[in-house]
């Protein structure tokens, strides 16, 4: 064949590669030339990827020979055939080249990733055109179950396979079902359907109807879809409603699954309903009779009742006596003679306890209840106990600034006013006289059964010693003091039988003193005329100047250094008006004891919220 022929043979498409495969002795360069354009043209333009239709042409071993129009023919395991279909040569195969040529220049062909695509375009189509498929359940994974959808394994979402939360995954393994493609991965070659779809779709009239007949009132049938802690989700049928905790039953609870239980099937009424929101609020409770109707029947004052503590706050108990009617055990209710500061002290959470219906009122919907009315009052016997002006000795519990609480029995407290603790000291706190804890003598001066008070004194121990300061301490008559206190004013001396005096600042010297502290110190010693002698109350009024002006020159002057008194002369002594004052100087003496009295009116009652530990 001349270069001129294989030119214009080039020209027409045929590789003179394929002229070889014939005997060039045998044929005319014409008939080279046809044979080798017959030979090109059965070769197909094969694509990698793609489903073509190849014949069974040999079987060797576990290999299926197939022949796919190329140059060469390729091979398929046997196993990727159905044991259902018939392996015969001859017979036609769709098969996909994934490779025209491997290392080892082998046509790669593959049955199984033909199967695969051609099941694909079916899913793809029942995708896009909303086709429902069946398929079957093969096991459970994290999230979900897997789904054999026509040879394809496809993810089924656990919020997918009912409108209801699935209790038992593992029950749905084995089924098969229907489902709808909702979403593809084409990347991936990943597919995820949804029972659940299907199920709203078929229930969609009858939600619709639902809603459009809904009204508040309306008695209803549903099933509980879910429990949480703020309440029950009820399926009404393909409409979901809301019951709060608080509408589960009249009385408390602290689950909802104290009352429902899942799956159960229970009738609610409807109490709200917001169309926009599509949000339906429900009620059990409403169903059953309200327990405060005939209260008046099942319950009256004075009864006795048992109830469990199912509340505890800073100023008593909730008790539940039966569900929806609670009342309360006020702290003041729950002892006779104990100070309960907290119900905690008395009762705990969940305790069955008996008490007394105090009073109850239906409109408000409260009852008051007493624990200690089950037992007799122990301060109707108190008189007889303690009678008046009866001596005993207790301890004291607590002290204040006005009193000491004095323990007489467990629970029996008495006040003993810092008035009543000492016939001749002025008493400015009573740690002065009793410590926390330690035991003391007191009198009973008084006893109010109805406002629960016991008055005690501890001065009355012993007889009033004021009878006989009077003639002792009489105006004018001379005594020895020692300084104890320093007050604004003055000084409080205590005299020789005990008994406390003051002495105005005016009576120790005729200037203005700056510093008592500096010149009369506490134990200071000095020589003192009484001026004011008052027994109703208690008062002696001194004069250390009243005195010293009697006294000589040398006396007086050893007076005026001693007690370093500035500017002051003999002179200034002498003429001093000793045994006159300004009754003002005496005003912080007397406010003093006005306070007091004050005070015990006041705090005459065992006050525990004053009372300094």
């Amino acid at each position: 064949m001349s270069e001129q022929e294989k030119e214009a043979l080039k020209e027409t498409g045929v590789s003179l590669e394929n002229t070889k495969f014939f005997n060039s002795d045998e044929y005319s360069d014409e008939e080279l030339l046809s044979l080798a354009r017959l030979y090109d043209e059965s070769f197909r333009d094969i694509k990698e990827g793609e489903i073509i239709q190849g014949k069974i042409v040999g079987i060797s071993g576990d290999n299926i020979v197939i022949d796919v129009g190329f140059k060469s023919d390729g091979t398929i395991p046997k196993n990727e055939f159905n044991a259902t279909e018939e392996i015969k040569v001859g017979n036609p195969v769709d098969i996909v080249i994934e490779s025209v040529e491997d290392e080892e220049g082998n046509l790669v062909l593959s049955k199984k990733r033909a199967d695969f695509l051609k099941i694909w375009e079916r899913i793809i189509d029942a995708h896009d055109n909303e086709k429902i498929l069946q398929g079957k359940i093969l096991k459970r994974i994290k999230g979900g179950m897997v789904v054999d959808l026509m040879g394809i394994e496809a993810f089924l979402p656990g919020s997918q396979i009912d409108i209801r939360p699935v209790r038992d995954f593992d029950a749905f393994v084995g089924q098969t079902m229907d489902f709808k493609i909702v979403k593809i991965n084409i990347p991936t070659e990943n597919v995820v359907v949804s029972h659940k779809v299907l199920i709203e779709e078929t229930i969609a009239d009858q939600r619709k109807e639902i809603l459009e007949g809904l009204e508040k009132g309306q008695i209803l049938e549903g099933i509980v879809k879910a429990i949480t802690d703020f309440g029950v989700f009820v399926d009404l049928g393909g409409v979901d409603g809301l019951v709060h905790i608080t509408d589960l039953s009249w009385g408390r609870i602290n689950h909802p699954s104290e009352v429902v239980k899942l799956d159960e099937k229970i009738k609610v009424v409807v109490t709200d309903f917001d169309k926009e929101r599509r949000r339906i609020s429900l009620s059990l409770k409403q169903l059953l009779p309200h327990p405060w109707e005939n209260i008046e029947e099942k319950y009256k004052i004075g009864d006795k009742v048992a109830g469990r503590v199912v509340s505890l706050t800073d100023y008593g108990a909730f008790i539940e006596i039966e569900k929806g009617i609670e009342g309360l055990i006020h702290i003041s209710e729950m002892s006779w003679t104990q100070h309960i500061s907290h119900p905690s002290q008395f009762v705990s959470m969940g305790q069955v306890v008996e008490a007394v219906i105090l009073s109850l009122d239906k409109d408000e919907k409260k009852i008051s209840l007493g624990m200690k009315q089950l037992t007799p009052d122990p301060w109707q016997e108190l008189m007889k106990k303690y009678p008046v002006g009866s001596k005993h000795t207790g301890v004291a519990r607590n002290l204040t600034n006005f009193g000491v609480f004095v323990e007489l029995e467990p629970g029996i407290d008495g006040l003993v006013h810092i008035s009543d603790l000492s016939w001749t000291k002025k008493i400015r706190h009573p740690g002065e006289v009793v410590k926390k804890g330690e035991s003391i003598e007191v009198v009973v001066l008084s006893v109010d059964t109805d406002q629960r008070k016991i008055s005690l004194g501890h001065k009355q121990i012993n007889n009033n010693p004021w009878d006989g300061f009077e003639k002792e301490f009489a105006a004018g008559a001379d005594s020895d003091g020692k300084i104890v206190r320093i007050i604004e004013k003055g000084l409080i001396a205590e005299l020789p039988a005990g008994v406390d005096g003051f002495i105005p600042a005016s009576q120790l010297s005729p200037n203005k003193i700056k510093n008592l502290s500096f010149c009369f110190p506490v134990d200071t010693q000095l020589k003192l005329k009484v001026v004011e002698f008052d027994k109703e109350n208690k008062k002696i009024v001194l004069s250390a100047l009243a005195v010293v002006k009697e006294k000589s020159d040398e006396e007086i002057e050893e007076y005026i250094k001693e007690h370093k008194l500035e500017k002051v002369s003999i002179e200034d002594i002498k003429s001093a008006d000793a045994g006159k004052f300004d009754p003002s100087d005496f005003s912080l003496y007397d406010d003093n004891s006005k306070s007091a009295s004050r005070a015990k009116k006041e705090n005459a009652a065992p006050a525990e919220e004053k009372a300094e530990e």
